[in-house]
């Protein structure tokens, strides 16, 4: 029948699909100039219009730099023959001539730079007033020898640097244009404090002080002035003297507490001003006051307690100052100060962490480390005995203050530091054996439960995909960022244009696309429309941040106007009904980016829970070997809690449970055949008692049936090990794991290779069997491979006559026909050869009559191989009776009928070859 259209209706037809098609060649070129236009209108507009003179080789110096050194180089061999003059020719010249000296060059070095400024030479000016500076501090050293030689030179040394400070800073401050003497005021300002205390005899601790009020002071610098080479002058002062006034502090915390205490808050107080007054600096200076401040009330408590109360003291700082960011009174701080105070606590707390966790590994690993015989009823003593039982305390109070968060990282946090304090509890106090084991034993018990019920430890934690509470900083910066209009907005575009959700993207537009004022703003099309609810960040009117297709001073990548990139061409308008990405439609939409999925809350506490228990369960078990009834009371409950959890957990918990389950089965027939006194191959041939049993399990429980079919494997292989030094019992085993084998290829989901593990194992044992009575002949070993693969072989053939011979035949031959040819060129008796050539004339007729390739070619050459074994020593003997010139004779006859016969025989070569490759 004739399906093809009426020409009317195909001409309608091809004439929609040319429009379509010249719809989206339109949209493309479009598109296409919008991206030249972007690309190359940058290159164009920094080309010049007239041509350029090619620019002179660049010099090795500018004379800026070359002006500057030169200056430099002055100004110190100034300075160098001024401090020479005054050091070496001083005592040379009278009290008059030398203050006279001394003040007319210091006076012109300091006036100079006023003219020098005057005539625009700014930088000799610097030159020659960093020489009057030095030549200031010359003096004032003339002035310490000549006129005040019985002054205290620290005391002299700290009021001379109180009173330079305060020139240079009036002389920078008159000429506003020299860098340099402002910064050095500065610096000598840091001086007199210092340098005054250590003239009145203070310690360390006056000293301290000292340094922290010039820190404060560079600090006051550091925020009310302008000049920048001032303030990073004043910081680096401040750095140095507070840190040096906070670590004495930190040393005096411990020797005197009382005296570091106050030095230490002062510190923090200075600190936090600063970090108030800086958000840049906030959350490093915040981190500095935090750790002050616990230094110095951990001090004051250490103090007041015994000595192993010192480290809970410390920790209860720092969770308190931790708690900073949740307290009522944290909401009122700076977001920066708020995270530095809580990072310091933090930091605290681990440290205290980190000195408790001793007892926990002893507890989890003390048992591995074995020093007594299994089952001698004698017990290893804890190592941490004369540790601080104060570490449980730490463990304790830090799981519980995590508890009361409700974050994810802080409850596995709590269940983490709960299952370390049940381990590390057995420890410090050096609780019985009995108790300890229990113990052991019912944290394993707890911590599996808690990984397959997870549920009550989820309460009040935000599940994946909602959003936590809004912190007050988050609320206000939302207020913030709302626009006067209450138009939902897209992301906020960044200063190169390209929204968050994506890159600028030319809009879609047209006759059918509402307008600005019939929709809200929104991005590049294909870009996602943000929440309503969702903050934006406001534009340049105040209006909500759009993407780069409509706000016209988004960036530059955006910019239509006021930019140097025109907005992107319009593209056709949209056919009623059809979506974006159909041709002619309008730009194709932006392929989704795919996001991590987050973890339930249940299943991570669960993986948390579920790795303490399994570490508990080891340690239960290690530590059970020292009695013999308490290892198979041990294992017995791990048998029984891995059991549990692998009928009511779920996912790969479930599995590894199962397997955990299989090899305690296999501790307790082991842990029994040691008990009744068996020896090694009984033990093995015991232990298969498991992988049968999982064998049977692995046809009832699916979910789990390959991993505990597995593991009860490896056992086998165990049994294996244990049964080697008696072969009969070895070969018995074998024997016994082919049955098993042979028992699960009965399903069909494990026929394949259980049937083949089932064969190896059968032929192994027959093998070992063989061996243990002292066979040597190889048919005995190679027979019972060979019927078996033949039959598997013919059974193939017949069910795809396509298959190879090879394949099918092959392998069984080759398996008794080589083994038996190598044993016959060695076999002095006949029978051998005979038995073998004529099994392989059988083959051979075989592979003739069937076309069967594998089994012509290999029993042809084993046949010939075997009649060529026979007759060679009737061939040497014929030779060696023949005159010497009759072999070359019958060489060259016959060299003679192959030459003349050369084309027939290669007509007879191809031939056999066709017919070989005819043959299966």
């Amino acid at each position: 029948m004739d399906n093809s259209l009426p020409p009317a209706d195909e001409l309608v037809l091809v004439d929609r699909e040319l429009a379509q098609l010249e719809a989206r060649r339109t949209q493309l070129l479009a598109r296409r100039a919008w991206l030249v236009q972007v690309l190359y209108r940058p290159a164009r507009a920094a080309t010049p219009r007239w041509p350029v003179t090619p620019a002179a080789p660049a010099a090795d110096s500018t004379p800026r730099s070359a002006q500057n050194v030169l200056l430099t180089l002055g100004g110190t061999l100034l300075t160098i023959a001024a401090v020479a003059f005054t050091l070496v020719s001083w005592g040379s010249m009278g009290i008059g001539g030398r203050a006279a000296v001394l003040c007319a060059v210091t006076g012109a070095a300091l006036s100079a730079p006023v003219v020098l400024l005057r005539r625009g030479l700014v930088s000799t000016g610097e030159s020659v007033a960093v020489l009057g500076l030095v030549l200031t501090v010359l003096d004032a050293y003339a002035l310490h020898r000549v006129a005040l030689s019985d002054t205290d030179g620290l005391g002299y040394a700290a009021v001379a640097s109180a009173v330079l400070a305060g020139a240079w800073a009036a002389y920078g401050s008159a000429l506003p244009r020299l860098r340099v003497p402002l910064p050095a005021g500065v610096v000598a300002a840091q001086l007199p404090l210092p340098l005054g205390v250590l003239a009145a005899g203070g310690g360390a601790t006056a000293f301290a002080w000292a340094a922290l009020v010039t820190a404060a002071a560079d600090g006051a610098v550091v925020l009310w002035t302008r000049p920048l080479p001032v303030r990073i002058t004043a910081g680096a002062g401040a750095a140095l003297l507070g840190g040096w006034a906070l670590l004495t502090g930190g040393w005096l915390s411990f020797s005197s507490p009382w005296s570091g205490a106050p030095l230490l808050l002062a510190g923090a107080a200075v600190c936090l001003y600063a970090a108030w007054r800086k958000p840049g600096w906030a959350v490093a200076v915040s981190v500095v006051a935090g750790l002050a401040v616990v230094a110095a009330l951990g001090g004051l408590l250490r103090s007041a307690v015994p000595g192993d109360w010192a480290v809970p003291g410390y920790v209860l700082c720092g969770l308190v100052l931790a708690s900073v960011w949740r307290a009522g009174v944290g909401a009122r701080l700076p977001r920066g100060v708020r995270t530095g105070l809580t990072g310091a606590g933090a930091a605290t707390v681990a440290l205290g962490l980190l000195w408790a966790l001793p007892p926990v590994a002893g507890g989890a690993l003390g048992p591995l480390a074995r020093t007594t015989e299994v089952w001698s009823g004698e017990h290893t003593g804890p190592g941490l005995v004369a540790y601080p039982a104060t570490a449980a305390l730490v463990l304790a109070v830090v799981a519980a203050a995590l508890a009361s968060v409700p974050r994810l990282w802080a409850r596995c946090g709590a269940l983490a530091l709960v299952w370390a304090l049940l381990t590390a509890l057995p420890v410090a106090p050096g609780l019985p054996y009995a108790a300890t084991l229990a113990l052991q034993l019912l944290t394993t018990a707890a911590a599996l439960w808690i990984a397959v019920r997870p549920a009550p430890l989820t309460r009040g934690l935000p599940r994946p995909g909602t959003t936590p509470a809004a912190s007050p900083d988050a609320r206000t910066t939302a207020a913030r960022t709302t626009g006067p209009t209450n138009r939902p907005a897209t992301a906020a575009t960044g200063p190169s244009g390209v929204s968050a959700t994506g890159p600028a993207e030319p809009p879609t537009s047209g006759p059918s696309a509402p307008g600005p004022a019939d929709r809200p703003a929104s991005g590049p099309v294909g870009t996602p429309v943000a929440d309503p609810s969702a903050p934006s960040a406001p534009g340049p009117a105040g209006q909500p941040a759009s993407g780069p297709a409509t706000s016209p001073a988004s960036g530059p990548a955006g910019q239509s106007a006021g930019g140097s990139v025109p907005p992107p061409p319009s593209a056709p308008p949209r056919a009623p009904g059809a979506g974006f990405g159909a041709p002619g439609t309008g730009w194709m939409p932006p392929r989704p980016r795919p996001q991590a999925s987050a973890a339930e809350p249940g299943t991570v506490l669960g993986w948390v829970a579920y790795a303490g228990g399994l570490v508990s369960a080891a340690g239960a078990v290690a530590l059970a070997l020292d009695v013999r009834g308490a290892t198979f009371l041990a294992l017995g409950a791990v048998l029984g809690l891995l059991t549990g959890v692998a009928v009511l957990g779920t996912g790969a918990r479930r599995a590894v449970s199962a397997c955990g389950a299989v090899l305690a089965a296999a501790g307790l027939v082991f842990a029994g055949a040691a008990a009744a006194g068996l020896e090694a191959h009984w033990t093995g041939l015991a232990l298969l008692l498991v992988p049968a049993a999982t064998a049977a399990v692995g046809a009832t429980a699916r979910p789990v049936a390959l991993p505990v079919e597995i593991t009860g494997a490896a056992v086998g292989l165990s049994a294996l090990g244990l049964a080697a030094s008696r072969p009969a019992f070895l070969a018995l085993v074998l024997a016994l794991g082919g049955v098993i084998a042979a028992a699960t290829a009965v399903r069909p989901e494990r026929r394949r290779f259980a049937s083949w593990a089932a064969a190896g194992l059968f032929l192994l044992a027959a093998w070992v069997r063989l061996g243990a009575w002292g066979v040597t002949t190889p048919e005995a070993y190679t027979l019972p491979v060979t019927v078996p693969a033949l039959v598997v072989g013919f059974l193939r053939r017949r069910r795809d006559p396509e298959a190879s011979s090879w394949t099918a035949y092959g392998p069984g031959l080759a398996v008794t026909l080589l083994p038996s040819l190598g044993a016959a060129w060695t076999d002095p008796e006949w029978v051998r050869p005979l038995v073998l050539g004529v099994a392989a004339l059988v083959v051979t007729l075989l592979g003739a009559r069937f076309r069967l390739q594998a089994l012509l070619l290999l029993g042809g050459t084993v046949l010939a191989l075997d009649g060529l074994h026979e007759l060679a020593p009737y061939v040497v003997q014929v030779v060696g009776a023949l005159p010497r010139w009759l072999p070359p004779a019958l060489a060259g006859l016959l060299l003679l009928a192959v030459g003349a016969t050369y084309e027939q025989r290669l007509r007879d070569a191809r031939r056999l070859r066709e017919r070989l490759a005819r043959m299966r």
